[in-house]
């Protein structure tokens, strides 16, 4: 029998908030597993002490940055109008259902105002870490770091060339240090210190936002772009780093540098650290060897002319360090340049009468050069990690963690974009929305403990 319709919108119901979210709820979960107090000691600085209006609670502040990273809601006017209708929102935030919500401008301008030029993001992020560490949630064993485009908010058909200057490579100090040594123990002299204008280069320059890197790779879109370069524990897929660059900065520049700060950050020992093959560069595989680091990189395709004779058929000899072509000739050290190669020349008498000249050297002197870097030994070493059988066993996690690290952040937590423009914002992005991924991350880890 079908009821008359009754003014159930205009019932009055005792009932507690917390009856109204489910038991299971991630909200739930994360509120059991994390504890937020730390932000009021960690922002207490930032606020007058007996001056001005009532400030918002920082905790609840931050909380509800939280639920926009959480549930993938970019926009803070939507996020504002979830929170006035969603009960869980309210019972995480500890509000009441009749409460007034924060305007979402207080949101902004607090971003904009109050926390900006502070470190408030980057000890969030290390918090959330340290309490992953004591729960014994990351093994410190096994590292995996990559990066991923994030589209910045500009055309990419809107841009001006500006000569911008080139900043010199992170391991520019270490690599001249390398090079004075091998001269010296090569019986050269040191090479006459250089000192040049800056070097410029035309570049792409977004009118709209001149902070994102304008971003051309292989198989990859071009444009504007911001990279989120992740550093993942191998245990829980707990993110232990994360560090935003213009997109058009090579993987292979912060990688060392983000460890370092891993290292110092973290009571971890690390013994191995999966990269691909963007990393497998002479110094990376240098300054891994430097930390005691096994680096289990990517196959990288070396690049050949058509028709030669590919590098890996001039034989090199330890001992000696010579190198032999193809015909046998032995090539000699002739010196060594700024840029870290070692120089090996044949004897142009023998080559003018080589019958295979043409698929080895071209030059007019009839001289052939083969380069070896004055760090290659630990590319090969790096080579000979990539090539054993545990070594392809510990690459293919990296589909397993750093890899599965960004498809979440990209198909649950709005990750694709930029949310906002200026590196130092998109930099806030990155370790919120690693820092919830981290939340989520803990309190399933304590479900299936």
């Amino acid at each position: 029998m079908l009821k008359e319709k009754g003014p159930t919108q205009h019932q009055l119901e005792m009932v507690a908030i917390d009856q109204l979210v489910p038991q299971d709820h991630l909200v739930r979960l994360i509120d059991a597993t994390i504890d937020f107090e730390f932000i009021r000691d960690e922002v207490k600085h930032l606020y007058c002490r007996d001056n001005g209006r009532p400030a918002t609670d920082p905790v609840r502040f931050f909380k509800t940055l939280f639920l926009g990273y959480l549930f993938g809601i970019a926009s803070e006017r939507r996020l504002v109008k979830e929170i006035e209708v969603n009960v869980a929102y309210r019972w995480f935030l500890e509000m009441g259902l009749t409460d007034e919500v924060i305007n979402h401008s207080t949101l902004s301008q607090n971003r904009i105002k109050r926390f900006k030029d502070s470190d408030i993001y980057q000890s969030i992020f290390d918090n959330i870490v340290k309490q992953a560490l004591g729960l014994k949630l990351i093994g410190g064993h096994s590292l995996f770091a990559d990066s991923t485009h994030l589209k910045a908010n500009a055309n990419k058909r809107r841009y001006d060339i500006e000569d911008l200057q080139v900043n010199p490579s992170a391991y520019i100090e270490q690599l001249n240090e390398a090079v004075s040594i091998d001269r010296e123990l090569s019986g050269k002299k040191p090479l006459k210190s250089k000192v040049s204008a800056p070097k410029t280069k035309p570049t792409k320059v977004s009118r709209t936002d001149a902070d994102a890197g304008f971003m051309v790779r292989d198989e990859k879109p071009q444009g504007f772009f911001y990279l989120d370069h992740r550093m993942v524990d191998g245990k829980h897929n707990i993110i232990v780093d994360t560090h935003a660059t213009p997109g058009n900065v090579h993987d292979s520049q912060p990688i060392i540098g983000r460890i370092d700060r891993v290292l110092d950050a973290f009571d971890i020992e690390p013994v191995a650290i999966g990269l691909d093959a963007g990393y497998f560069t002479a110094p990376v595989c240098h300054e891994l060897e430097e930390r005691q680091l096994i680096g289990v990189m990517g196959y990288r395709r070396p690049t050949k002319k058509k028709g030669y004779f590919a590098k890996r058929e001039y034989q090199y000899d330890a001992n000696d360090d010579t190198y032999t072509c193809p015909q046998g000739q032995v090539l000699h050290y002739k010196t060594t340049n700024r840029e870290g190669y070692r120089h090996y020349h044949s004897d142009p008498k023998q080559c003018e009468t080589c019958p295979v000249r043409a698929r080895c050297t071209n030059s007019q002197n009839m001289t052939k050069v083969v380069t070896r870097h004055v760090w290659q030994a630990s590319v090969e070493r790096a080579n000979e990690v990539r090539l054993s059988d545990w070594g392809k066993k510990r690459y293919k996690r990296r589909s397993q963690t750093v890899e599965r690290s960004f498809a979440d952040a990209k198909q649950h937590h709005n990750h694709r974009y930029a949310r906002y423009r200026g590196l130092d914002k998109v930099n806030m992005q990155c370790l919120l929305a690693a820092a919830c991924q981290n939340m989520k991350k803990i309190a399933m880890a304590k479900i299936e403990a």
